[in-house]
């Protein structure tokens, strides 16, 4: 059976250029393979959380993200449980720029997790939710003297150095408060993981970090060690976001056991934790073949072991910082059909109520999801669109290439693992509210976002008076 194709042109940065979409054979879609007979009620409605998506966008209102909350308990736990299963010291610290809220800090809390922030915002909502900070690391490669000071007053666990200047200002907020606190040092291993460009953060050329091969790490160490009121824990390192592979991870595990042996024999220097970071990839279509989140950690775990044997280390605690892997999948965006747009020859856009202002990351990274029709996610497939979002520009294609069923004004249309980096990056492009965001769990929901009203657009304007 041939496959014909037809030439649209895409806007990107201002220029124009073909891209060739392949109009495929009817017979050849098939329903999403993601969602299973368990997820649909009698009604065959796509279920969240065990709360119907239809009832929850008629309850909520859309665009609406809606987030499983026994997915997110039941990974943090599966992460743990390797831990526990390889008999070492850990921690699982949710890197929470992924999707940070209240609610989110309480759950996290709720799981004995703990939580990376890489800001005094994301801070300060982890205080308003009463997470220990003790059980916090604070990132960020150009902290503030206020953030630092915010971390400091609150006893955060550690604050994960980033560069000779920071070590500067934290010297002097710790002088000024007449404080102490813990500190690791974020080293660049050097791995350019498999991944977009954008979200690679091991490599030399790296904004992140202490590079090892023209000795910045070693001398960052001598400034901690020198100072009176850091304590150094151990060291961290981050190679990037939404990996595949099991190379990169074991890479980075070996290279830190060897800088920690290194600083052992040179400075006298036990580190007590090797943290890793995460970047462990998740489905988003059924290109993707990720491994199960917990087989890399069991992996990096078992190289860390092997690597510290040979040495005259003592055995680390070992801490891993997921964010996307513990909510993307977890996540589901609601969208309500609205405009059509067919041309002879090309692909349609069908418009929904959302877009890039909800979900950056097709326009920003060409990233792709997988959508299903909420009301019938086993109904059959009968063509190929362009998924467009309602913004007044022209890169908001939240899908250049969906399968869907026949679809009319109306509808609810569910996009699938958008749990991470969606409503953590919305913003009012168009001066559009953000969406509220919903919890379900045991057939229950609960608001934990409220929906943005037009007068909260405008809540922080100010008038201007003319000085003539």
């Amino acid at each position: 059976m041939g496959i014909a194709s037809t030439i649209c042109f895409c806007a990107n940065s201002g220029f124009f250029y073909p891209v060739v979409f392949p109009l495929v054979e009817l017979e050849e879609l098939v329903m999403n393979e993601q969602i299973s007979a368990s997820q649909l009620n009698a009604a065959g409605h796509l279920m969240i959380g065990g709360c119907d998506s239809l009832d929850l966008a008629q309850q909520y209102g859309t665009p609406l993200v809606v987030y499983d909350v026994s997915r997110i308990r039941q990974q943090i736990r599966a992460f743990k449980r390797v831990f526990e299963d390889n008999q070492v010291d850990y921690a699982v610290s949710y890197a929470s720029k992924a999707f940070a809220a209240i609610a989110m800090y309480q759950l996290a809390d709720q799981e004995g997790a703990h939580v990376d922030v890489v800001s005094g915002g994301e801070m300060y909502t982890a205080l308003k939710a009463d997470f220990p900070l003790s059980h916090a690391s604070f990132h960020g490669n150009n902290k503030s003297y206020d953030e630092l000071v915010l971390a400091v007053k609150n006893n955060i666990g550690v604050v994960v150095v980033d560069n000779f200047y920071e070590i500067t200002l934290l010297n002097q907020v710790l002088a000024d408060l007449d404080a102490h606190v813990k500190v690791m040092l974020r080293i660049t291993p050097g791995i350019s993981a498999h991944t977009n460009k954008y979200i690679q953060t091991g490599q030399v050329d790296s904004k992140f970090g202490f590079d090892l091969e023209s000795g910045q790490a070693d001398r960052a160490l001598e400034a901690v060690l020198a100072s009176p009121r850091m304590t150094m824990v151990g060291l961290h390192a981050h190679i990037g976001s939404q990996i595949f592979e099991l190379a990169g991870f074991e890479g980075v595990a070996n290279k830190l056991v060897a800088v920690a042996s290194h600083w052992q024999q040179k400075y006298d220097y036990q580190a007590q934790v090797i943290n890793v970071g995460g970047g462990f990839g998740i489905r988003y279509t059924k290109a993707d073949q990720p491994l199960r989140p917990e087989e890399f950690v069991d992996a990096i775990i078992k190289a860390i072991k092997a690597a510290v044997t040979p040495t005259a280390l003592e055995m680390p605690a070992i801490w891993i910082e997921p964010g996307r892997s513990i909510v993307g999948p977890a996540g589901f965006n609601l969208y309500t059909v609205g405009s059509r747009k067919d041309l002879p020859g090309y692909r349609p856009f069908v418009t929904v109520d959302g877009g890039m202002g909800d979900n950056i990351r097709p326009a920003l990274y060409q990233a792709e999801y997988e959508t299903v029709l909420a009301r019938d996610p086993q109904a059959p497939l009968t063509e190929h669109v362009r998924l467009a979002g309602k913004y007044c520009e022209s890169g908001d294609i939240l899908s250049q290439d969906q399968a869907l069923p026949a679809t009319k004004p109306g509808d609810v249309l569910a996009m699938l693992d958008t749990g991470a980096y969606g409503y953590a990056m919305a913003s009012n492009y168009n001066r559009n509210p953000r969406p509220a965001v919903v919890f379900a769990e045991n057939g229950h929901s609960q608001l934990v976002i409220e929906r943005e009203s037009y007068e909260d657009l405008v809540r922080l304007d100010r008038p201007y008076t003319a000085n003539n």
